[in-house]
């Protein structure tokens, strides 16, 4: 992924007002990012918990997506899969989250969801640059750029539901 600035950041939001993307935290280390190795930049909102941020090259652009994630059961222990890089996670590593689709069909609430981890690190999984806590990776006989090949075709998939770029 090519770096990003805080401008083409805000501008890239899709499920927002421009308002509501002006307002949004963005991540301090923007510098420090190994953008090199990440398939779409992703950030928690400290402020909110409950969500989080990605923005990807998607259509030739830069497109992001608010996100909120679904609220966590208390004391239901489990493993969670994540669908965008196969990275399974205990307990609350792996979140479903939803964003507004864009345009009218998001000011008729109309959402999508997937189950990512909370932490939206994927690129890094896929990579090896970041090993899950208590997780793991599946074993797998797909080479790491056929990996990251499914990570960016999942992750497609989900923005075009989000846009509308393709059947919900």
């Amino acid at each position: 992924m090519e770096p990003l600035i805080e401008k083409d950041i805000r501008a890239s939001f899709v499920n927002c007002s421009k308002g509501e993307a002006h307002r949004l935290p963005l991540p301090r280390d923007l510098g420090t990012r190994p953008w090199p190795d990440l398939d779409f930049l992703g950030w928690r909102d400290h402020q909110s918990p409950d969500r989080a941020y990605l923005v990807a090259e998607h259509g030739g652009r830069p497109v992001g997506v608010v996100l909120r994630s679904a609220a966590r059961k208390r004391g239901f222990l489990h493993r969670g899969l994540c669908s965008v890089c196969l990275t399974t996670h205990p307990g609350s590593g792996v979140a479903l989250m939803t964003a507004r689709r864009a345009g009218r069909a998001g000011r008729e609430h109309n959402s999508v969801g997937l189950y990512i981890c909370a932490d939206l690190g994927c690129p890094l999984y896929v990579r090896g640059l970041r090993t899950p806590e208590a997780g793991g990776r599946l074993d797998e006989s797909l080479t790491v750029e056929e990996q990251v090949d499914r990570l960016r075709a999942a992750l497609a998939a989900f923005l075009d539901r989000v846009t509308g770029a393709a059947p919900a």
